[in-house]
């Protein structure tokens, strides 16, 4: 990569069951089938559904040899101190220690947030290039974004975690003069088309317009995917090698299809075009034999004093991440 940082995508919403981490994981493992080196972050150290997924994943590799890339993976835990200030301090340098490891060593960094504002949730969302909102096909899901008539689908107010992503759009710009390229994904789509899915449609692409934001279809309502997780496999690896798979079927093509679909929609910088690439299958077959994919598990050397790796680096403690561009 040379000095070239990794473009960071983040999963965010304030209400869970959309799907952050399941898309999380599928993007990540699309863009290692691709051939690029990526990074995972998860800052959800209540549920840590991504960092469940990655375990589930390495394990199931393990147990029946399977060569699967493998992301390098954090969990980042939240400081619970008597301070508040000293929380923050303590978990912005947990952040940037762990931003620091990989940001010159992969080409895409994949943060998972959970569905709460938390002061590790601001710090990733302000450090996003790309900022990803699942948002299940519902006008009761929108409210995250913004009250909604339910009759007309007219927008009223903006809610809590669009005007957080509004803060971290300025305090981005303020820092190296980018902004943030925000994406509203509806997930969980009806096979049916429906009134309530137009609504929702003509909704999220109002609010979408009001905030600066763009609109991608996202993936339909399938069981594969609660299939998938306990294995840590994603519709993108081979399904078919191992007996006891519990699906192989039409319903991962499609899924498939559906999240190379999302995938180009995203624009990413590095993935002109959005293919799954056999050539990318030796460089993550060596680095499995290496063992180099299944380092960090663990959260990056902590600031507590109790737990400080002796002459780690005591850089400043300005609650502010930042990417050299």
């Amino acid at each position: 990569m040379g000095t070239r940082s990794a473009h960071v995508i983040v999963l965010g919403n304030e209400k869970g069951g959309s799907g952050k981490s399941t898309t999380a994981f599928h993007l990540a493992c699309l863009l290692m089938y691709q051939g690029f080196k990526v990074a995972t972050i998860d800052v959800d150290s209540r549920q840590q559904t991504l960092t469940h997924y990655v375990e589930n994943r390495r394990n199931w590799a393990r147990r029946h040899d399977l060569a699967v890339p493998h992301s390098i993976h954090y969990h980042l835990p939240v400081s619970s101190g008597d301070s508040v200030s000293q929380n923050e301090r303590r978990e912005f340098e947990v952040f940037r220690r762990a931003i620091g490891e990989v940001e010159q060593r992969v080409d895409y960094l994949v943060i998972d947030t959970p569905g709460f504002d938390t002061n590790l949730t601001r710090l990733a969302h302000s450090l996003a290039d790309t900022l990803v909102t699942p948002i299940n096909d519902s006008l009761i899901d929108m409210d995250v974004l913004a009250q909604i008539d339910p009759v007309s689908g007219q927008t009223r107010a903006l809610s809590h975690y669009s005007r957080l992503v509004q803060r971290a759009r300025k305090e981005r710009l303020a820092i190296d003069g980018k902004t943030i390229d925000w994406i509203l994904v509806r997930n969980r789509i009806a096979m049916l088309s429906s009134r309530n899915m137009r609504l929702v449609q003509s909704a999220l692409d109002q609010i979408a317009l009001r905030l600066g934001a763009r609109v991608v279809d996202g993936i339909s309502e399938r069981v594969i995917f609660r299939s998938l997780f306990p294995i840590g496999m994603t519709v993108f690896d081979p399904l078919d090698q191992v007996d006891e798979t519990p699906m192989t079927s039409n319903a991962n093509d499609a899924a498939k299809s559906e999240y190379l679909a999302l995938a180009r929609g995203l624009n990413l910088p590095f993935a002109h075009k959005v293919t799954l690439r056999q050539d990318a299958r030796a460089e993550w077959e060596r680095q499995n034999a290496a063992g180099a994919v299944f380092e960090h598990m663990a959260p990056p050397a902590s600031p507590d004093p109790s737990t400080i790796v002796p002459g780690a680096p005591a850089e400043d403690n300005q609650p502010r991440p930042q990417l050299d561009g």
